[in-house]
């Protein structure tokens, strides 16, 4: 079932880039339309759960959830929805690989956690793996505002890494508490913010959401995106680790090409094979200890 969850989250996350780059590139506005999606998202899935009596509306008011919302929610992607005014979905792709890395220096260096080398190791190829994959692919016209936007992202991905780490710890103090109705909380809280920040930085006009490529992106990212998606990746960290789930940003790019090869007759050079084989290569060894746990775990189980 882990794996499962995890080949899903990888194939969700690996296109919602695109979708986000479409929306914004419609017109949607980008704090807005994160706002609308994550608040929509965690309201529907959160008052699943009070309907199931497994959630009550006293969560919403936990200061866990403030936490995580803000960093997960809030910071990651109103920092990743205005990039993407300015940097292409495939560097955004690229830019935010760089999660795992961040959360393994922020257990080092901050929570003073012994990580093996081998896993830093295994970022470190990822992310060159991704680096091969896009970066022959991409047109960049360096400017201000592409460089401000790349550090946004960076930035959000800081707030990840963060968030990441801090929702394993709320997910074991509140062990009471389902995870699901836990990540709708947050996303309801950080989508909330997102209403508040767009409130003072932007103009809203409701006939940007007329068009099919907004209220499609929308849509998509909406239920498959934050539904179904998010709810999966805060399962994943509650049964293994933060460092496992977050290793989709690495497999996220090769799903792309092969969408593209498959529906949109795009090309593969040797660069971008040698870039699928490395990111493979390192979401392995970065992942070897908590895999070889969950093999070990299963065949006890079989």
């Amino acid at each position: 079932m882990i794996f499962l969850a995890y080949a899903l989250v990888c194939l969700i996350f690996g296109t919602t880039f695109l979708a986000i780059k479409i929306g914004v590139d419609a017109g949607a506005p980008p704090f807005f339309s994160a706002g609308l999606r994550f608040f929509l998202a965690g309201a529907i899935l959160f008052l699943w759960m009070v309907w199931k009596r497994k959630a009550s509306f006293s969560l919403l008011l936990r200061k866990e959830m403030l936490f995580t919302g803000a960093t997960l929610t809030f910071g990651t992607f109103s920092t990743l929805y205005w990039a993407e005014q300015y940097v292409s979905s495939g560097l955004a792709a690229v830019l935010s690989a760089t999660g795992p890395i961040m959360i393994l220096l922020l257990q080092t260096a901050i929570l003073r956690q012994k990580s093996p080398k081998h896993s830093l190791y295994g970022c470190i190829i990822g992310c060159i793996g991704v680096l091969l994959l896009v970066l022959p692919n991409l047109s960049v016209d360096v400017s201000p505002l592409w460089l401000v936007g790349c550090g946004a992202i960076l930035i959000g991905e800081c707030c990840y890494a963060t968030g990441a780490l801090y929702s394993k710890k709320v997910i074991n103090r509140m062990s009471d508490a389902s995870p699901i109705a836990m990540n709708a909380a947050q996303m309801m809280v950080g989508g909330a913010m997102m209403f508040i920040l767009s409130l003072f930085t932007e103009e809203v006009h409701l006939e940007s959401f007329a068009s099919f490529q907004t209220t499609g992106s929308l849509i998509y990212l909406i239920v498959i995106g934050s539904m179904v998606g998010h709810t999966l990746f805060y399962w994943l960290v509650a049964k293994t680790n933060p460092v496992f789930p977050s290793t989709w940003l690495y497999i996220s790019p090769p799903i792309a090409v092969g969408v593209g090869v498959l529906f949109y007759d795009e090309t593969i050079s040797w660069v971008t094979l040698l870039g699928i084989i490395t990111i493979i290569g390192g979401t392995i060894l970065a992942n070897a200890g908590a895999l070889s746990q969950l093999i070990a775990k299963r065949r006890l189980r079989v």
